[in-house]
């Protein structure tokens, strides 16, 4: 049977806090960046003069 790390308990119950915020809000951020960069493609492939 495995010995349970109570260090590492202790490590996750103070940090998870602090993480879990951080990384919804980076997230966030980056998936506003990402739909950003999707919608002004697509803006410029509609709106951009077509060569004939």
């Amino acid at each position: 049977m495995k010995k349970v790390k109570l260090n590492m308990i202790l490590h996750w119950v103070v940090f998870f806090p602090i993480i879990l915020p951080l990384c919804m809000i980076f997230g966030a951020f980056q998936g506003a960046i990402q739909m950003a960069d999707k919608v002004l493609n697509q803006f410029w492939s509609d709106v951009a003069p077509t060569v004939k």
